[in-house]
């Protein structure tokens, strides 16, 4: 991040750094389902917000109000279980627990699987109003239509590797899955 290299496997390091994950299994890795919508937004800034042992609660519930109603979650209130949400909007509370600990850098891995239409759509104009404020994204997606509607530029893995990369103005289905399967050809079948 910004040059300097991160301790592997140190989370509390990257956290420090800037960097945000939003895993591809957010009720297994991206959730508390049993805890409600204010404690899932407030759970990546929960150490900062505690002082001497004791958690400025009203600080969690104002930020986590803010960050709800700018993501536009539909819920009940912020006493609302998370797992009661839709998924799209269990989405946003997982991408937004990272705006509010003001993530320079967001991973997000399958960010629109498993999200009805108009969930896709608000999650899409969330990753480009972030990009456009100075955060970068990086997406990653098995879907390719979404990859190239989203993308400044792509980065083709395959084999455990970078295959290739392209920009978005010369990338097509065509070209990305021409890098998806190079080198493919040696494989015993």
């Amino acid at each position: 991040m910004d040059g300097r290299a991160l301790p592997p496997g140190d989370v509390q390091a990257a956290m420090k750094a800037g960097l945000g994950l939003v895993p591809e299994d957010r009720k297994g890795q991206g959730l508390v389902l049993g805890a409600d919508v204010q404690e899932n937004l407030g759970l990546v800034t929960l150490g900062r917000a505690t002082r001497g042992g004791v958690v400025d609660r009203a600080g969690q519930r104002r930020g986590a109000g803010e960050i709800a109603g700018r993501l536009n979650v539909r819920m009940s209130g912020l006493a609302q279980e998370v797992r009661t949400l839709s998924g799209g909007n269990q989405q946003k509370v997982v991408i937004g627990k990272w705006l509010l600990a003001d993530a320079k850098v967001l991973i997000l891995d399958e960010p629109t699987r498993g999200i009805d239409v108009g969930a896709k759509v608000e999650i899409y104009r969330l990753v480009n109003d972030l990009t456009a404020s100075g955060h970068a994204v990086l997406m990653i997606s098995s879907d390719l239509p979404e990859v190239l509607g989203m993308s400044d530029r792509i980065l083709v893995m395959a084999r455990g590797g970078i295959a290739g990369e392209l920009p978005a103005g010369e990338a097509t289905q065509d070209a990305v899955m021409a890098l998806a399967v190079s080198g493919h050809d040696d494989v015993e079948e």
